[in-house]
């Protein structure tokens, strides 16, 4: 239908028979008395007129511009949205339409490249075929907004919507009003912005910088007071959050019991109280009195916050920006045997197998699911427990798949008390949305342009030690602790310590191994039992037949209660409850036929999963991860406490010996009794005189590591009172790694104990591998058993925790998941940090990280869309330097300069003809002119003499390059590129010293910059093509021009490696290196200081305080790279 006439003015004729036509179609199926929103410019569809009444206000006021499509009136979307920009009354400008390309849009070097076109048609999933569906907006995303978040203005309020009959003619109004945005230019004039992006970029900015609500409103202020009229930007914070909303996607509010027994939904949706325990779902205020409680709307017990998880499955589809990621871990994974991606293990695999329908879409999303407990009022309390549930998608590759900006929060438990076990009961919405993905759910792909099947399932959970018996239901407390050996789990109940302890790994070993036979060194028994197998999802299922729960915290009563005065009872306990506390009944001695019955292994599973109700569930091999951060966190713990012997964290103790006594073995280790009566501990294997206590300290005060590689280790460890505390998590991480190792071979109390610690080093650096080799992890698992086995053989029995004792695991479930750092908790408890951030209303934290999250998730999303800097393209902590920079610079040395630059206006002649030589016998470009000028060389020698290495060396050193200028200038043949001439040019005179230098995902520093610094970034390692490690200091960064060419050296302060005097290696298998014998030093001509940029790799040095010179070698690893066979991906800035 023609819609040219409502540019036209009111006067002519064509005007007038649109604005007929336009009502003979708003009123074709209606009676003649009804009334229709009016579209003229002052009404804009709001306001409802009779049909002479609209007739009127068209003809006076005029139709509102930019109502192309009539959805109001019954016109249904045909067709991906338009972006010609709306009339602007005194403006015949206009932006380029969509059909341009992007490269076309920008003419004059002012304009932007925002793809707004392309964010709605993935926010409202716009296909080919038409206007599809759109995000649901209802009304719980306000949900009493201005009683949660009272810091906005009172008088703010949104505007009365319209009555509509379904939520179709709602969704349509949001994207209709949202597209009128996108069409029209912020003010007349402007070639930059739409109203739309405009108002998105100014809000990504606030979310991207952390600018507070009254700093955003301020801005708005200042910039519609800068800005022409036209602009109508929102006045305040809170009017432009209900436009970006519109762009997000909704959460559900779900009522809750109060005692975690149900939710109120689906059937029981309109039930006042609960079917379980009777609690009322409402809040009771009793100070107020029935007739206030009355009047004002009833205020829910407990509120569960459902992100529903089909539409951002389904968001990721929408854009071919994630599209192509979700295919990736078939498509784009290199396949060679080696763990680099979940997809790798053996339970990615054996689910494949399993469900081969599944698998033959790569589309199809494996889902992770994370969850934990947080105070949300950080250290103002220590009582409230909020826990986020976070889901993971796979799909995606290494350097997105575990980055903030992929996770997905699925759901906010309300505290104040932790869930528990009942956290099925919140689980339960999700579970069906699982169970409806696992049959389809019908979804546009952006990459195809089609419509798919789209199926989802959950892979596994990963969370901490507390929270896996929530989910599992496995209870992690007591004799049958470890969750992987289940019922056969190997425990010792130590009276005196009053703990469990879990020894017995020589069940892991050889049937016919030695250990097995040795008693005294062990637990005083020989071991003929065999390492037990991980209960499978059956096992557990077998368990539980015939087995009843009842989720819910139920009220603890007396248990006699007469019939006749029940009712009684339990009024006056209620009252009870509320003032007194109650007498404590004194318990009667019971008899032999009424005792405690005994608690048999099958009791330690506390319930029945939710996740059984997903039919592949049984069959996972990997349902529950273990997580390795918390696991190297606490053998950390127990093995630096217990050698530095810290009080009431050691465990080693008068009770840990007593149990040795008990158990009878270890009779060196026994207290000893004197004269009179005073028990002394005799000293262990892992004793440590204050002297070497202090040494350590004092090593570990000192370190200095690399920019980004740990926190300030010296703020935790009080020299004076050699104690520590404040340890983070990846404090721990890199102290047992490499930090504690490093510091302790110069102190350590026993060789024995050095060797463990050096062993649980290499398992834990082995096993965190971005890259694992499969054969390698059988003799990986080896090493950890014998680990086990001697440190039970050193330490006392109340060492071994339950988490030490799960190390024995960690090998297998890597065979089965993947590298670890997919399974780990380091990124959730990075977001959980960010989610505590969201809380602004600590009245209502679980509504402030629900309302915050949304907005962040909208805003995630929309800056796919942005040009400039955004959460996916603002540089890297350790960035690559920009493409075109790279065919400049030669020997692949293009980085990223650190500091200012200093322009040498002339470089030292001996140093130019070192750099020179160095960039010319390392050129593999010019082999062929090296052997040739060898060959004329030797041509002009007697035939009798033979040029050694060294003499060829020498005439390399001193002829060469005179002899490539030479040879370049005589041959002007096609043979010779402007690479060689350039080459052969020798360098400018001029050059560019830089002190610091960002190159292959190392920071590197120069030793003067890095002098006032806590840092070391100036450790560097080349290895050679013979093999050879050649470690030194950088000591000066130069870049050298060959006419349009530049190369960037490093020249360092090499150590002697070829002599024992230089460099060596100790017992323990560390590196060390004196720093007193340096070789190549450049102050003779024929030293070789320099090397290229890309040629080296990071290290730093810890000072062995016993000799002087010596240095321990530390290697460093690049966090943001990952190597995907063949070629290596650099981390998504995040």
């Amino acid at each position: 239908m023609d819609r040219s006439w409502m540019s036209k003015p009111r006067r002519q004729s064509a005007y007038k028979d649109g604005v007929d036509q336009f009502l003979s179609f708003a009123f074709r199926d209606l009676p003649h008395d009804s009334k229709i929103f009016c579209p003229c410019k002052n009404c804009q569809n709001r306001v409802t007129q009779n049909r002479d009444e609209v007739e009127t206000h068209l003809k006076c006021d005029g139709i509102l511009q930019g109502y192309t499509t009539w959805i109001h009136h019954g016109e249904k979307y045909d067709s991906s949205p338009s972006f010609a920009f709306a009339h602007v009354p005194n403006d015949t400008t206009s932006l380029p339409t969509s059909g341009v390309p992007r490269t076309a849009v920008v003419q004059d070097g002012h304009g932007r490249l925002d793809d707004m076109q392309g964010l709605l048609q993935a926010a409202f999933v716009v296909t080919p075929d038409g206007y599809e569906s759109l995000p649901s907006v209802s009304e719980a995303e306000l949900d009493d907004f201005q009683h949660e978040f009272p810091d906005v203005e009172n008088n703010l309020t949104e505007d009365e919507p319209p009555a509509y009959e379904d939520g179709a003619s709602k969704e349509q109004d949001i994207y209709a009003s949202i597209l009128k945005d996108a069409q029209t230019r912020l003010y007349n004039g402007c070639e930059q912005f739409s109203k739309l992006s405009f108002i998105v970029n100014l809000y990504h900015l606030k979310f991207l910088h952390g600018w507070t609500q009254e700093s955003f409103t301020s801005l708005l202020g200042v910039l519609s007071a800068a800005l022409p009229p036209e602009a109508n930007l929102p006045k305040n914070y809170y009017e432009a959050k209900k436009i970006i909303r519109g762009l997000g996607l909704d959460y559900k509010k779900i009522h809750a019991c109060p005692k975690d027994c149900m939710l109120f939904q689906g059937d029981r949706a309109n039930q006042e109280s609960c079917h379980v325990c009777g609690s009322s779902r409402w809040e009771e205020e009793e100070k107020n009195g029935p007739a206030a409680q009355s009047k004002r709307k009833k205020k829910p017990a407990k509120v569960l916050r459902y992100f529903p998880l089909i539409p951002r499955i389904q968001r990721l589809f929408a854009t071919d920006k994630t599209s192509d990621d979700m295919r990736w871990h078939d498509e784009g994974r290199t396949k060679d045997g080696k763990l680099r991606h979940p997809a790798d293990g053996e339970a990615w695999k054996d689910f494949d197998r399993r469900y081969p329908d599944f698998a033959v879409d790569a589309r199809n999303v494996r889902l992770g699911l994370a969850s934990d407990g947080f105070n949300p009022f950080r250290n103002l309390s220590s009582k409230h427990s909020t826990w986020p549930v976070m889901l993971i998608p796979y799909n995606l590759p290494p350097w997105i798949c575990m980055k903030q900006t992929s996770l997905i929060l699925s759901m906010i438990i309300p505290g104040p008390d932790s869930p528990g076990n009942d956290i099925d009961v919140y689980l339960q919405p999700l579970i069906d949305e699982l169970l409806q993905l696992w049959g389809g759910v019908e979804t546009f792909d952006a990459s195809s342009q089609k419509k798919f099947s789209l199926r989802a399932m959950l892979l596994w959970t990963l969370n901490d030690f507390p929270a896996l018996a929530y989910l599992y239901g496995w209870s992690t407390g007591g004799k049958y602790a470890c969750p992987s050996c289940g019922i056969y789990t190997k425990s010792y109940s130590l009276k005196k310590s009053k703990k469990c302890c879990f020894m017995g790994h020589r069940r892991w070993l050889p049937q016919g191994h030695a250990f097995r036979r040795q008693k005294r060194q062990f637990d005083g028994e020989e071991e003929t039992e065999i390492a037990p197998q991980t209960m499978s999802g059956t096992s557990v299922l077998t368990m539980l037949q015939g087995r009843v729960f009842v989720l819910g915290k139920k009220v603890n009563v007396q248990k006699k209660v007469s019939t006749e005065s029940k009712g009684e009872n339990n009024t006056k306990q209620k009252g009870n409850d509320q003032g007194h506390k109650r007498k404590r009944t004194r318990k009667k001695k019971s008899d032999g036929n009424h005792g405690k019955t005994k608690k048999q292994p099958e009791d330690w599973l506390k319930k029945k999963s939710i996740f059984f109700m997903l039919p592949y569930w049984e069959h996972h091999k990997l349902r529950h991860n273990l997580d390795v951060m918390h696991i190297e966190k606490n053998v950390c713990d127990n093995l630096v406490a217990t050698l530095l012997d810290i009080e009431y964290k050691t465990k080693d103790g008068l009770n840990a010996r007593l149990d040795l006594v008990e158990i009878g073995i270890r009779q060196n280790l026994h207290p000893v009794v004197d004269d009179d009566g005073k028990r002394t501990l005799p000293d262990a294997p892992f004793t440590m005189s204050r002297e070497k206590k202090e040494m350590l300290f004092s090593i570990i005060h000192n370190i200095r590591t690399p920019d980004g590689y740990a926190s300030n280790l010296s703020r935790c460890f009080k020299m004076g009172e050699c104690k520590f505390s404040g340890l983070k998590s990846h404090d721990n991480h890199v102290l047992l790694q490499d930090l504690f190792p490093a510091a302790l071979r110069s102190c350590y109390p026993s060789k024995d104990v050095m060797k463990i610690v050096v062993e649980l080093a290499n398992f834990f650096k082995k096993l965190c591998s971005k890259v694992l080799d499969v054969a390698d992890l059988d003799k990986l698992q080896e090493d950890i058993v014998m680990t086990l086995c001697n440190m039970e053989k050193i330490f006392l029995p109340s060492f071994f925790t339950v988490m030490v004792h799960l190390m024995v695991h960690l090998v297998e479930e890597v065979k089965l998941g993947g590298p670890v750092h997919y399974r780990w908790m380091y990124p959730l408890e990075r977001f959980f940090v960010r989610l505590k951030a969201l809380v602004k209303n600590k009245a209502h934290p679980e509504g402030s990280i629900a309302e915050g999250y949304r907005i962040d998730e909208c805003m995630t999303f929309c800056s796919r869309f942005l040009q400039g800097t955004t959460r996916f393209t603002r540089p890297a902590r350790n960035p690559d330097p920009p493409e075109k920079f790279k065919d400049i610079y030669l020997f692949e040395s293009a980085g990223e300069p650190i500091g200012k630059a200093t322009t040498v206006g002339q470089l030292d002649n001996q140093l130019l003809v070192q750099a020179h030589r160095y960039i010319l016998r390392h050129c593999d470009e010019l082999e062929d002119f090296r052997k040739e000028f060898v060959n004329e060389e030797r041509s002009k020698l007697h035939p009798s003499t033979i040029l050694t290495h060294s003499a060829i060396e020498k005439l390399m050193n001193d002829q060469f390059a005179d002899w490539l200028e030479q040879k370049v200038l005589l041959n002007d043949g096609p043979s010779i590129t402007e690479k060689f001439r350039a080459l052969a040019a020798k360098p400018s005179k001029c050059g560019v010293r830089y002190s610091g230098y960002i190159i292959n995902g190392f920071r590197f520093h120069t030793m003067s910059r890095e002098a006032a610094r806590k840092t070391q970034n100036s450790g560097v390692v080349n290895i050679a093509d013979d093999g050879v490690n050649y470690y030194g200091r950088l000591s000066d960064i130069i870049e050298l021009s060959y006419r349009d060419y530049k190369v960037v050296l490093f020249r360092c302060d090499w150590y002697d490696v070829h002599h024992r005097a230089g460099i060596r290696q100790d017992e323990f298998g560390f590196t060390l290196v004196n720093f007193n014998r340096k070789i190549h030093t450049g102050e003779r001509l024929e030293h070789d200081p320099f090397v290229f940029s890309s040629q080296v790799q990071q290290v730093f040095y810890v000072e062995d305080p016993k000799a002087k010179g010596w240095n321990v070698v530390v290697r460093v690893t690049p966090r943001d790279l990952f190597d995907m066979g063949g070629e290596q991906s650099s981390d998504e800035a995040d």
